[in-house]
C-alpha cells in the first residue's frame, strides 16, 4: 500500500515532468496510476468555431514493436530511465547474441531515484535491444526481444 506522502511525491514528479501517465507497482502487488488531464482541441471543416474536449481514461504509450513470431519481449515493468549497463564506464549487461538465463539482469530502469534491475523471465538469446541507453521508457514498453 502506498502512503499519502508517497502519493504526493508521485504527483509532484508527474506534474514536473513531460510524462502524461505515471504507473507504478510495488513488489507486494499494490499499484498506482496517475494521469495528467489533457485537452484536445479540434476544429470541424463545416463550422469555424473550436471545440474543446476533455477525454476520460485515455492511455497513450510509445509505439510498441511486436516481437517476431519466434521471439518474446522483455518489457519494462515501470516508467523510468533505461540503463543498459550498471555504470557509464561498464559494458552493457546484454547485447544482441548474448545467452541469458532466467533471473539474469538485463538492464536497469531508474524510477524515483531507485535503480530497478530488470531480469530475464526465461532462458534464451537476446535478438534485439529495443531501448536506447539513458532514454525514458514507458510501462509495458518492450526493451528486448529474446528467443
Amino acid at each position: 500500500m502506498y502512503s499519502i506522502d508517497e502519493i504526493k511525491e508521485f504527483i509532484s514528479v508527474l506534474e514536473a515532468s513531460s510524462l502524461s501517465v505515471l504507473e507504478l507497482q510495488k513488489e507486494d502487488g499494490s499499484k498506482i496510476r496517475l494521469e495528467k488531464p489533457r485537452q484536445i482541441i479540434s476544429q470541424t471543416v463545416s463550422q469555424p468555431d473550436v471545440q474543446t474536449v476533455a477525454p476520460q481514461n485515455i492511455s497513450v504509450n510509445q509505439p510498441q514493436e511486436a516481437a517476431p513470431d519466434n521471439c518474446k519481449s522483455i518489457k519494462s515493468p515501470i516508467v523510468g530511465v533505461f540503463y543498459a549497463a550498471p555504470s557509464p564506464d561498464s559494458e552493457p549487461y546484454v547485447s544482441v547474441g548474448k545467452q541469458v538465463k532466467k533471473g539474469d539482469t538485463v538492464c536497469i530502469v531508474e524510477a524515483m531515484k531507485c535503480m530497478n534491475e530488470i531480469q530475464a523471465e526465461e532462458d534464451g538469446e537476446i535478438v534485439a535491444v529495443l531501448a536506447k541507453d539513458g532514454e525514458l521508457v514507458e510501462y509495458g514498453q518492450p526493451l528486448f526481444n529474446i528467443k
